[in-house]
This record gives structure tokens, C-alpha cells and sequence, in this order.
């Protein structure tokens, strides 16, 4: 049996190690690398930290607009599956890569299987939202890391084919929690101490590409009478720049970082503060409050639990949430066993012997 990996940003490399672990155990797999994110930090370093398998493929598209991008991506992912033929296509998430994976699939008749399936964040602006909806109703298995994302995928018409398998993040999370803590010089290279900063992290369009946004959010990161470590991806780091923005004092810019890094920086923080929802699962796991710098999420489990707590870009309820946050004394178990790649492969190979 023959999978093809269609993995390109930072999340999707974190998602896919703990399953491609195993499946390359029973299977074979072909990674291909859609190059959606390019940068060492962003990329190379993942596939160092975690062992992920030199890429198979390295398409290179790189970033550019969501059409030219996804088109790029299409085109170059058909070739792929035209040359090696494949039984299956796995897809992670909801970036581009994610899309133009189970378009140039199901074009071609190949099995698609999602994970991570069944989010929803309810806000059609957002691509992710397109991305991830557009990929389960073309996906021929659907493995969701939540009850939560069984349900949407239910009330959508979505039953066959849905597995309920936990949350690789959380594989991933375990498996590497325990080199995290080899990584921990990380603070003091800094001059951190253990559960005396704020970590955030700011990367979304809708928040970097508005000046009002995101002067906001900054505004209220350098609020905090604590030092607050705010890695900058790429795009952030552009819009600071065109800004000309100097922060504040307690505010530090650094690099981005690579994922045991973040771990160990996440595990160790008072509070987390974030748009992201990789990060948003990751505090939880962690047992750190979580500040998210959105109206919504797709994590709707981690605020119904009370560790979570939605704020916009308003720079008012930014500084009291993160004031206010605390952890609270129970945790419910919300994303599974911590054998949700085992259980995706089990399925894997269980339909290709059909």
C-alpha cells in the first residue's frame, strides 16, 4: 500500500510526524513538500527536530496570492500523483496545501483522508474556513479530533466515513514533551523565568494585514508589567516593518523559534497570547491559560473548559484577560489518548485491504 503526504506549513509538520512514524511501519509513504512555508525556521528545522523523512517531493511554490498559490499547487500535485500512482492521499488541516491535496486527488479518482477534520470556525472570511469545508465534503475519510468535529461534520450531512481518533497534535505534544525539556536554556538565553512571562504569537491575516489590528494587539502586549516574548513569523515581521513599529520595553521580538523550542517556551509560561490554534491546543496541553486574539476558534472545547478566553483585538479586554489568567484545577482529557496516529493508520490500512 502506497500514501501519498501532502504536508507545507509549520502546523502540518507538527501533525504529520507522529502519524508518518507509524505509518511507515506497515506502508509505504511518499512525502511531498508543497513549500506553502519556506523559511529555515518555518520549515527545514521541523523536519530536523521531529525526524520527519526528507521530503520525497519539494514542489517549492512558495507564497504569492491564495488563487496563484493554490493553483501552483494543484498543478504540481497532479504530476506527483500522476508518477507514483498512489492508493491513498493523506491531507492535514486546512492551509492551501490541504485544498489543493484533495482536489488534485479526487480530479484523479485517488482515496483522500483528512485530518483533522470536521473544525469550523463559522467565519467564511477566513480561508482556513473555505479550505477545511471544501476538503471534508471531497475527503473519503474524515478522522476528527474531537466529538465537536463529529457533530459539525453530522448536521452537514457528513457520516460515512467519520472517525472519531483524538488529536495527532497531542501524539506529537507527548512524544516530544520530554526533549521540550532539554530546550529549556531557551529561557535563559532570554533571561526568563519559569512562569514569569507572557508568550504570544501573532500570525493571521485578518490580524497582520490591518494596521488598526494589530497596533492594538501590540498596544496591549506591551501593557503587562511582565515581559512578554513575541516570535515573529514572517508576515508579522513584514507588517512591523512597514510600520516602522518599535516596541515597547518589556515587549521582546525575537526569531522564530523551532518546536521543541516552543515547547519548552510554552510549558514554562504564566500565560499564553495567541491567534493561533495550533498554540491555542498546545497551552491547554501544556495546563497554561490561553489569551486567544480572536472572535472566534475552531478549539471551542479548550473555552467551554474555561482555559481559553476570546478577546478580539481590543486592546482592553487584552490586558485584563491576561492579567486574569489563571490555571484552574481541572483539565478535562478533550483530545484523546495520545494514539490518534495509530488509530488513523489502523483505518488506513484496514480500507486498502477491502
Amino acid at each position: 500500500m502506497k500514501i501519498v503526504t501532502i504536508v507545507g506549513a509549520r502546523p502540518q509538520f507538527i501533525k504529520a510526524a507522529p502519524v508518518s512514524r507509524v505509518l511507515r511501519q506497515v506502508a509505504g509513504e511518499v512525502l511531498v513538500h508543497t513549500g506553502q512555508h519556506y523559511d529555515h525556521q518555518m520549515s527545514r528545522i521541523f523536519f530536523t527536530e521531529l525526524h520527519i523523512p526528507e521530503p520525497d517531493y519539494n514542489l517549492g511554490v512558495g507564497s504569492g496570492s491564495h488563487g496563484w498559490q493554490t493553483g501552483q499547487m494543484l498543478l504540481k500535485i497532479e504530476e506527483v500523483l500522476l508518477a507514483e500512482r498512489p492508493d491513498g492521499v493523506l491531507v492535514y488541516g486546512d492551509t492551501n496545501s490541504t485544498l489543493a491535496g484533495a482536489l488534485a486527488a479526487v480530479k484523479l479518482h485517488i482515496p483522500v483522508a483528512h485530518v483533522e477534520a470536521g473544525l469550523r470556525s463559522f467565519n467564511r472570511r477566513m480561508p482556513e474556513e473555505h479550505n477545511r469545508v471544501l476538503t471534508d465534503h471531497a475527503a473519503d475519510l474524515l478522522f476528527c479530533p474531537t466529538q465537536n468535529a463529529v457533530d459539525f461534520l453530522v448536521r452537514e450531512g457528513l457520516v460515512e466515513g467519520v472517525y472519531l481518533v483524538g488529536d495527532v497534535m497531542y501524539d506529537a505534544f507527548l512524544y516530544n514533551s520530554a526533549l521540550a525539556g532539554d530546550h529549556v536554556s531557551i529561557l535563559g538565553a532570554l533571561a526568563l523565568e519559569p512562569g514569569g512571562y507572557v508568550l504570544a504569537t501573532v500570525h493571521r491575516p485578518s490580524n497582520t494585514d490591518d494596521p488598526v489590528r494589530l497596533r492594538g494587539i501590540l498596544r496591549a502586549l506591551e501593557a503587562p508589567g511582565e515581559p512578554v516574548v513575541l516570535p515573529l513569523h514572517p508576515r508579522t515581521a513584514k507588517a512591523l516593518a512597514t510600520m516602522a513599529y518599535r516596541p515597547g520595553a518589556n515587549l521582546h521580538l525575537i526569531e522564530p523559534v523551532g518546536y521543541l523550542n516552543m515547547l519548552a517556551l510554552e510549558r514554562q509560561a504564566r500565560c499564553i497570547c495567541t491567534d493561533s490554534g495550533g498554540v491555542q491546543k498546545e497551552a491547554y496541553m501544556a495546563g497554561v491559560p490561553c489569551v486567544t486574539l480572536r472572535e472566534e476558534t475552531e478549539w471551542v472545547e479548550t473555552v467551554a473548559a474555561g482555559w481559553n478566553v476570546l478577546v478580539g483585538a481590543d486592546p482592553d479586554r487584552i490586558v485584563a484577560a491576561v492579567r486574569a489568567a489563571a490555571p484552574l484545577e481541572t483539565q478535562p482529557a478533550l483530545y484523546g489518548d495520545g494514539r490518534a496516529a495509530e488509530k488513523i493508520v489502523d483505518v488506513l490500512m484496514a480500507r486498502g485491504q477491502r
